[in-house]
């Protein structure tokens, strides 16, 4: 196997382990989001949280790997935009990161004793745990990252499907429109909103999940000119080849 195909494996894998990590760090969140106050009060289970919050780190470090793992390929063609992806990771991951102190800090005070002071910072920190989401690991960020540039990079490479990349096309506008129309709504969007914004939610779903299991179990397509052993050879730096 290739260096580019274990590259495309490590790529795979590390998408599967964002499912596994982000989605039960969701559920074991939702108690404290939904009733903050209440838990505080000593109504709810603090384990959760803190398996929550580990779960989402190792959700940073997941995501972050995806982007990491791919620069050496993509900047042959892309060198831009490969560091551009890197970058909207670590945007992506500095949400969810804001996003963790604040369920911990959700937790500390469900060890205090909770009174009226506590019950608002409890709710504070719930509403920064919803901004952190709409505009990191479930929305505005990843529209741009994960919807926008690595689907670009993804259909003009040719390294999985074109077909299959339109998802990140279509599912990178669709997550900055509804992100942004949330945020002009205070959060608290009509049923209407949330509603769209759940449709734009599914193709970035399939899209991230096709990459997961696709490149785990076939890698990239060979027949990609990107990965041809002349595409793989950088280029001369200028002081390189200038004379002395």
């Amino acid at each position: 196997m290739s260096l580019d195909q274990k590259r495309a494996r490590i790529f795979g894998v590390l998408y599967l382990i964002t499912f596994v990590t982000s989605i039960p760090a969701v559920l074991l969140y939702e108690p404290a989001l939904r009733h903050p106050v209440a838990f505080v009060a000593g109504a709810g289970n603090v384990n959760k949280i803190y398996l929550g919050a580990l779960l989402e780190l190792l959700l940073i470090i997941a995501n972050i790997g995806t982007a990491v793992v791919i620069v050496p390929i993509m900047r042959r063609q892309f060198e831009g935009l490969a560091i551009g992806y890197v970058t909207a990771r670590i945007f992506e991951c500095t949400f969810i990161l804001v996003g963790i102190v604040a369920m911990l800090g959700i937790a500390t005070l469900q060890q205090e004793t909770a009174g009226a002071a506590e019950g608002t910072v409890a709710y504070t920190l719930a509403a920064i745990k919803d901004w952190t989401f709409t505009f990191g690991g479930g929305g505005w960020v990843v529209g741009w990252g994960n919807g926008l540039i690595l689907g670009y990079m993804m259909y003009r490479t040719g390294l999985v499907p074109r077909r299959v990349a339109w998802l990140g096309l279509i599912a990178g506008p669709l997550l900055i429109a509804t992100g942004t129309a949330i945020m002009f709504s205070g959060n608290h969007p009509s049923s209407t909103l949330r509603g769209l914004q759940g449709i734009a939610t599914v193709p970035e779903f399939l899209w991230e999940l096709f990459l997961g299991l696709y490149c785990t179990f076939k890698g990239f397509r060979p027949s990609s000119p990107i990965l041809r052993a002349d595409a793989r050879e950088e280029r001369m730096p200028m002081s390189a080849s200038a004379p002395a």
